[in-house]
């Protein structure tokens, strides 16, 4: 068969071919129009799992979610009041539960080899919620840091030292702009926003020193909604953090950054919280999801069925990168600074599976199909190694096929095109009845390469044969199930 590798490889390489071109180019102008064009760094696209940590005073009554204090005070919602009530003196406040920060079994190393174990590539810790509270000494929350009150200690300084000292995963910090009682804040909504000395002088101080003090190349933003961008200067700090910063190089934005900028401005979107739309996504996003369904922080008011299955992981890992997405996998650790072991194992379970399967997952970009056509529950990436004369395409199987132990796929589409598959894939696919066949395609599964693939095809559809069952338990194979296809 004859090969054509087109310059004009439409929705594959002409729209991420970008990706890997980041870097600093040229110096970015503080507008939206400029800051858009910044190519994504390399690294983003090709680490494609990422670890989330929501951790601070809200950790300690461990109740409801992460809102706590807000929920509890402004919303007067009843199950807070009632936990109060029963459970702390009438005039107990917020801030008291900081003293319970204590943190006293952190050790950020142990955090560190779980996240390295876990197959993530990058993680993003909180370094301040709505409520105020920093991980850092910050100097400008003087009597409600990490440092002054609770558990005397820099919680991002200890973690970023255990994450660069024994991985090689990147280090990111998030930053909530607003602050549920900040009176700086209210102060310049009562002035309708008008002036902007909470951004003066709280907001920009504190993100320029986490930037200079602790070198994030994840900025991840959040807390924006209720003022425009402008209010918060985010085009001047972007502009900053793309130009002089000391992370200009690698640094990657979401794009929480002032109501409206979402899934608009930002080397990535995030768009909403768990978002994960199912069809592929032109520009860069990240999935971001929390293991526990319902909350961010730590809870003790859950059950089992609260939680994720190692399963459900897998799917969203498999549905989100396929569709040119990362995922954000949020875990809530105790006011104790322990990952308590349901949530470790989830992390190891993922580890494992991306330990086989991750060759499908790393450095992927989507193929020209996401999901198979016909065959439910299968997803595809097209791997790092196509190169002008062949192309790999990965077929992730999420259900096992128990009945049959067998399974069809149409990686190329319900109905074949063949010019569209020329101008899609890059290779000269020849005539409708030799598109795949023994002499052009190979077939293997990820973690059986040296057992022998049985497959048969007619025109678009591989009728594929899985190993027996009882081999692949002893391999370690669970969770999804991945085939290596390769056209030349």
């Amino acid at each position: 068969m004859g090969h054509i590798w087109l310059t004009l490889v439409v929705l594959i390489y002409g729209i991420y071919g970008v990706l890997g071109q980041g870097g600093h180019r040229s110096r970015y102008e503080p507008n939206w129009a400029s800051l858009d064009q910044r190519p994504l760094p390399r690294w983003y696209d090709e680490a494609k799992v990422g670890i989330f940590l929501h951790y601070g005073v809200y950790s300690v009554p461990s109740f409801g979610s992460e809102w706590f204090w807000t929920n509890w005070i402004n919303l007067r919602n009843p199950d807070y009041i009632r936990y109060m009530q029963r459970n702390y003196k009438p005039d107990f406040t917020y801030q008291q539960f900081a003293d319970q920060f204590t943190a006293e079994l952190f050790n950020a190393t142990q955090w560190a080899l779980l996240f390295r174990d876990s197959g993530a590539k990058y993680v993003v810790l909180t370094s301040k919620h709505h409520d105020g509270y920093t991980l850092w000494p910050s100097k400008y929350s003087f009597g409600w840091n990490a440092v002054d009150v609770g558990p005397k200690r820099d919680i991002i300084k200890e973690l970023a030292a255990a994450i660069r000292g024994n991985t090689d995963l990147k280090f990111g910090l998030y930053y909530s702009l607003f602050e549920w009682f900040n009176r700086m804040w209210i102060d310049d909504k009562l002035h309708m926003l008008l002036q902007q000395h909470f951004v003066d002088y709280k907001v920009r101080p504190e993100q320029m020193e986490l930037v200079e003090q602790y070198l994030p190349e994840i900025i991840w933003s959040d807390g924006d909604w209720e003022a425009p961008a402008k209010y918060w200067k985010s085009e001047e700090f972007i502009a900053w953090l793309y130009n002089d910063s000391p992370v200009r190089e690698t640094v990657v934005t979401n794009d929480r950054w002032g109501f409206g900028t979402a899934c608009l401005h930002g080397d990535f979107y995030n768009c909403a919280d768990r978002f994960n739309p199912g069809v592929l996504q032109a520009h860069k996003w990240e999935n971001a999801f929390t293991l526990d369904r319902t909350s961010w922080g730590q809870r003790f008011d859950v059950t089992l069925e609260n939680f994720m299955s190692s399963k459900d992981v897998i799917k969203e890992i498999v549905s989100t990168v396929s569709c040119n997405g990362n995922v954000l996998i949020n875990v809530g650790p105790t006011k104790y600074g322990t990952i308590l072991p349901i949530f470790e194992e989830r992390l190891r379970d993922m580890g494992r599976w991306l330990k086989i399967n991750g060759e499908g997952i790393y450095s992927s970009a989507p193929w020209i199909y996401q999901n198979d056509t016909l065959t439910p529950n299968v997803w595809y990436t097209r791997g790092q190694q196509s190169d002008n004369s062949s192309v790999v395409i990965y077929a992730f199987v999420l259900e096992y096929p128990y009945d049959t132990n067998e399974i069809d796929l149409y990686p190329l589409g319900k109905e074949i095109n063949i010019f569209r598959n020329v101008m899609l894939t890059g290779l000269d696919m020849g005539s409708d009845s030799d598109v795949l066949n023994k002499k052009t395609t190979e077939i293997t599964m990820l973690g059986m390469q040296d057992t022998k693939i049985q497959w048969t095809s007619s025109h678009n559809k591989l009728h594929i044969v899985f190993p027996p069952k009882h081999h692949i338990d002893k391999r370690g194979l669970d969770l999804a199930w991945t085939f290596k296809i390769t056209i030349v």
